[in-house]
């Protein structure tokens, strides 16, 4: 009786630990740090029109800025970005130099196993484009051996280079567009609402949309683990919110002119 009775202390002492232990961690996990902080570090490029680009004052804007300091004000604190080129967005991620990147990051299965991303905010298309005069181009599969422009670590990156194409990596838009009128690479895939907005700003643009892919998720990514699921969680429930009452829809409207909140 009396080791049954000793047996039961310290099972009891032993889960008072564990949820003392468990209250301590959640107390001190990411999102814990960032209210703390009394800011989110936010990681973007900066360049990359509409998604997050400097307007004619110089001012960064676009969709994810707007969203990111929409997830801070639902936070309760200032959002912080940091610009940086795509390539060491994730890089940063890991480290702890970012809490999370607004920048139009694609879902895909390779990243999934390392970041836990937030419920998808638009879904995008990706779009072949060629110079004007290409008339050797028409799909992904026409790649093979075709030199093309792409941010290091990107989905479209790594479509290209599964078509066979040799990848020239640029840090913007612009430039990608300089090289492929130049004729120094060959094609570039890219978001369909970024080709379009660029058309929009450059009419004259040498280039050509010639393949229009199906429509991928687009969401913010953490890295994976227990100190990121509050933030997550979090997070998730400021975006569920703007998009039950249509700002989300506004803010897609406001920069593609389209509602890309739907997959469909």
């Amino acid at each position: 009786m009396r080791k049954s009775w000793k047996r039961l202390l310290a099972l009891c002492l032993a889960a008072v630990t564990l949820m003392t232990v468990t209250a301590a961690l959640a107390e001190d996990d990411l999102l814990a740090r960032i209210q703390k902080r009394g800011s989110i570090i936010i990681a973007t490029e900066g360049n990359w029109t509409p998604w997050t680009y400097h307007d004619e004052n110089d001012q960064l804007t676009g969709l994810d800025i707007e969203i990111g300091q929409l997830i801070a004000d639902g936070l309760g604190v200032k959002a912080e970005f940091r610009e940086t080129d795509f390539n060491s967005i994730f890089g940063g991620i890991d480290s702890g130099r970012f809490d999370i990147a607004c920048n139009g990051v694609g879902v895909i299965k390779e990243r999934e196993e390392k970041y836990t991303f937030s419920t998808p905010y638009v879904y995008t298309h990706k779009v072949l484009v060629v110079r004007d005069d290409n008339d050797t181009i028409h799909t992904v599969e026409d790649l093979n051996g075709k030199r093309s422009a792409n941010s290091a670590s990107s989905t479209y990156a790594a479509l290209a280079e599964e078509q066979g194409a040799i990848l020239t990596y640029v840090d913007s838009l612009p430039e990608t567009i300089t090289l492929l009128v130049q004729g120094r690479v060959d094609a570039t895939i890219n978001a369909q609402v970024s080709i379009m907005a660029y058309l929009k700003q450059h009419p004259d643009a040498r280039i050509k949309i010639v393949q229009t892919l199906p429509a991928d998720p687009v969401a913010y990514p953490v890295l994976k683990g227990e100190d990121t699921e509050t933030l997550m969680a979090a997070i998730n429930e400021i975006l569920e919110a703007a998009r039950q009452d249509g700002r989300l829809a506004a803010l897609s409207m406001k920069y593609f002119d389209l509602d890309l909140t739907k997959p469909d």
